[in-house]
């Protein structure tokens, strides 16, 4: 595949918000280019060779967090398994600073950044590389007409059941009935098994999970959070 062969791809979402800090703007200039899982772009790899992910991560096991936001979790993540490489995919400039910071804070080195859209890793990483993956508070999209651009489709799930391994867990937290419905048709679809045994397993967080700023949002806002776990078959 080469620059000719790229596909037509619609972004969907904000870029960029409001002016970053100046601590934000030197950690953009200073941090991100050694956190980059390697070359995933168009532009640095047109050839979409896919990544040599044990050089990257001395062997360890990879997890994927898909639109990380502030970064909060990925942090968290990374800090408490120290063992695992994650990888954070977040096109959302101001939520890629954040997470820099956070990096910097908590003086975790386990993990890596794409600054990019999803999809554009999943062109690059191997068959079957993924142990785990994060799908945490994804955009809503709630009008019915935009439902198509929800991460929740066969443009995004067919190439993410293709990363990860067989048996690895894929973790979807939202708190929007609807994202619930249509997480519950098309996820099982494209080779993944639904674990929830009883309704704890779905309205109970994780044990290792961290609270995030769109979940509190949601909490004071009267929205219920659930949490699916699921296993690719």
């Amino acid at each position: 595949m080469s620059q000719k062969d790229r596909p037509r791809r619609n972004f969907y979402g904000r870029l960029k918000g409001k002016t970053l800090k100046a601590s934000q703007r030197t950690y953009l200039a200073e941090d991100l280019a050694h956190l980059s899982p390697g070359p995933v772009s168009w532009e640095e790899n047109p050839e979409r060779v896919p990544l040599d992910l044990a050089v990257r991560f001395g062997g360890k096991p990879v997890w994927l967090e898909i639109g990380f936001g502030g970064g909060e979790h990925l942090v968290h993540q990374a800090a408490g398994n120290p063992d695992t490489a994650i990888i954070g995919a977040e096109p959302y400039i101001n939520g890629v600073a954040m997470l820099l910071g956070k990096i910097r804070r908590a003086a975790v080195s386990n993990l890596a950044v794409h600054p990019g859209d999803a999809r554009d890793l999943f062109d690059v990483l191997p068959g079957a590389s993924i142990d785990r993956a994060f799908l945490l508070y994804p955009d809503p999209w709630p009008k019915t007409r935009h439902h198509r651009r929800r991460f929740v489709t066969a443009e995004h799930l067919e190439p993410l059941a293709r990363v990860l391994r067989p048996g690895a867990i894929f973790r979807v937290a939202t708190d929007i009935e609807d994202y619930v419905r249509q997480t519950l048709e098309e996820v099982p679809r494209h080779g993944f098994e639904w674990l929830a045994e009883r309704p704890g397993d779905w309205r109970v967080p994780w044990e290792d999970w961290i609270p995030t700023r769109y979940e509190q949002k949601a909490l004071r806002e009267g929205r219920t959070p659930h949490y699916l776990t699921f296993r690719r078959t």
